[in-house]
């Protein structure tokens, strides 16, 4: 399914519906209540609402929102694609209030909309890397910790590196970056020895090559994959030319430097719970960039295969960012 944003289904809402319910349900309607497949047909009343199906094995209406991100959404469907397709095609985000202009929605209606479709961006986390493959992994820190987290080793002291404070109260990041394929980004409550080395071996197959910087946080971890190699960042070593293969971290900085620029010039503030959905954003739209082959469609209708089963329920003012 290609689609460009003078696609009829992005602004007719009849088409909206059966371009959707062909993504969701290719073999035709299934009922979220019962999971049957027979014995279902659209109901054409006057007064129906659009898309509406009954089964008749459990007696049920439903449309093709029902168990998705769209639920109990009273934005039309069309405007929901509108906005999974400008999302998915901007490299740093489109901020709530770009979405409200764009769309004609309220500010809050926008900023929700944004966070269920970045619920949708998630998917699942089998490991990384393999036999040959080279992984890079740093950790980088950005924006104040809303609760800050003294460190215990430091005694409630701050951090400090040459005269600045360094991380200290920040919030930490983590990426795992598969050479020509896929990145993974993480915000552990405190970038410590145990959270980092939990995350590599969480998601880095052991038959992996490790490169990260200097740091000791994975000194220990990097003798359980195939190789570890470092390079020193401290003695200004970015890159190191070896035999086998080429060492550096300059993959994982690329992908931190897109997070930051899109988060300090697109969002420009995030709240601390909401960080995991902005991080699974930039993954999403890494995982799935041109030179893999995916267009600004092909982001489109790869996220709306994840849209079943991410549905968030409504926040209060003072819960939203």
């Amino acid at each position: 399914m290609k689609s460009v944003i003078s696609d009829k289904h992005f602004h007719d809402e009849a088409a909206a519906y059966a371009w959707v319910e062909a993504g969701v349900w290719p073999e035709g309607p299934v009922c979220p209540h019962c999971g049957g497949v027979d014995r279902i047909s659209p109901m054409r009343g006057k007064s129906t609402r659009i898309g509406t199906y009954k089964c008749y094995q459990c007696r049920k209406p439903f449309t093709v929102k029902v168990g998705t991100i769209f639920e109990s959404s009273h934005v039309p469907l069309r405007f929901w694609l509108q906005a999974i397709f400008l999302i998915s095609s901007s490299k740093k985000g489109i901020s709530a209030n770009q979405l409200h202009r764009t769309l004609g929605v309220t500010l809050k209606t926008a900023w929700f909309m944004g966070h269920r479709i970045r619920e949708a961006m998630t998917g699942a986390l089998e490991p990384m890397g393999g036999s040959g493959k080279v992984v890079e992994v740093d950790e980088t820190y950005f924006g104040a910790q809303q609760e800050p987290r003294p460190s215990p080793q430091r005694k409630g002291r701050p951090f400090t590196k040459g005269g600045r404070s360094g991380p200290s109260g920040k919030r930490a990041v983590v990426a795992l970056v598969e050479r020509g394929g896929q990145v993974r980004m993480f915000n552990p409550a405190r970038a410590d020895g145990v959270s980092v080395n939990k995350i590599v071996r969480d998601n880095i197959a052991r038959e992996s090559h490790l490169m990260t910087d200097e740091s000791r946080l994975y000194m220990g971890v990097g003798k359980e994959f195939a190789s570890h190699d470092t390079v020193t960042h401290s003695h200004d070593e970015y890159v190191r030319y070896e035999a086998e293969r080429t060492v550096h971290t300059n993959t994982v900085e690329g992908v931190f430097s897109v997070f930051k620029r899109g988060m300090k010039g697109t969002y420009q503030h995030c709240a601390e719970k909401h960080l995991h959905r902005y991080l699974a954003e930039f993954d999403f739209r890494y995982n799935n960039r041109t030179k893999l082959g995916v267009n600004d469609e092909g982001r489109a209708d790869k996220m709306l295969k994840g849209i079943v089963g991410k549905r968030l329920t409504y926040q209060t003012t003072k819960e939203r960012d």
